[in-house]
């Protein structure tokens, strides 16, 4: 029993005849005869009474009906769905972002995807950069933007340009001009990010270059956002590190002072996505728009510049 049977049993079922069922279906009355013919043969029972000039169905066709209807009707509903879908009409689309993706304009590439596609429902999960990346790799999210290096295996990585780190700070006795590691080391730190922890890919480059020189990096105070952690530098109680993103951002505090690293210290923006792993249409679409955004704002940013 095919769908294409059904759909002809019905058709002929509701026009009353093979030619009027041919003519709505953009075929041949033969071909209408043939397949509801077959049907008949599968099930082992007769549809129609013929011989007149209409079709009379028997009761086995009008017990049937229900259950055809239904078949054909969910084929149909998943076909518009899919046509929906892939015309970025409906649908879901789940995207992962680091987490200062505030200070990457990166709502305004909401406002510019919904303003296009207004049909399709995005969720912009905002976690650390590592679980993104666990989380594309497990297929919980579709693809997303973070900060390497991330470990997971089976992604498919695009960088997209780096944005340099500097040291923060407040303190009148703050160091000027760039930084030594080993000053790093010696300051009060706040350190943002605190479920992920040293899993977090800037925190992680910075202690294996403190360990490489054997020095300890301890933060005295973690907090999970990077604001918390600019409003207790501005009060002078710890020191932190920033993207020059955020360091010239229009709310970052005034009274904080930043310095490059004497090594200069690079986040590596990228967009990833599970290897082998086709995208949504919405996902495909959003992706590509973040790309574009993202590399063009690169060009006009001092602090940015593009991946080696």
């Amino acid at each position: 029993m095919t769908i294409t049977q059904l759909r002809a049993f019905l058709t002929a079922l509701d026009r009353g005849s093979f030619t009027a069922a041919a003519a709505e279906l953009d075929t041949s009355q033969a071909s209408v005869s043939e397949l509801v013919a077959r049907l008949e043969r599968e099930l082992g029972v007769a549809l129609f009474r013929r011989g007149g000039r209409r079709l009379v169905p028997t009761e086995s066709a009008l017990a049937l009906r229900a259950h055809a209807e239904r078949a054909v009707g969910a084929i149909d509903h998943g076909i518009e769905t899919m046509r929906a879908h892939n015309a970025l009409e409906a649908g879901t689309c789940t995207f992962g972002v680091l987490r200062n993706a505030a200070y990457y304009d990166l709502s305004e590439l909401l406002q510019r995807f919904h303003e296009r596609h207004p049909g399709v429902r995005v969720r912009m999960v905002g976690i650390n950069s590592a679980l993104v990346a666990r989380s594309i790799a497990a297929g919980e999210v579709e693809a997303g933007l973070l900060v390497l290096p991330v470990d997971e295996t089976g992604l498919t990585i695009t960088p997209l340009f780096r944005d340099e780190v500097v040291f923060a700070s407040a303190r009148a006795d703050a160091p000027t001009g760039p930084v030594d590691l080993a000053e790093v080391a010696a300051s009060k730190l706040v350190l943002y990010d605190a479920y992920a922890g040293w899993d977090d890919p800037t925190r992680r480059q910075l202690r294996e270059r403190a360990s490489a020189r054997g020095l300890t990096l301890e933060p005295a105070i973690e907090v999970e956002n990077v604001e918390t952690a600019l409003g207790l530098v501005s009060s002078g109680t710890a020191d932190t590190i920033v993207s020059r993103s955020i360091a010239e951002s229009a709310t970052f505090p005034a009274e904080i002072r930043v310095e490059p690293f004497a090594e200069p210290l690079w986040d590596t923006i990228a967009l990833a996505r599970r290897e082998g792993a086709d995208l949504s249409p919405a996902a495909g679409r959003l992706a590509g728009m973040a790309q574009e955004m993202l590399r063009t704002r690169m060009r006009r940013h001092p602090g940015r510049i593009a991946p080696e």
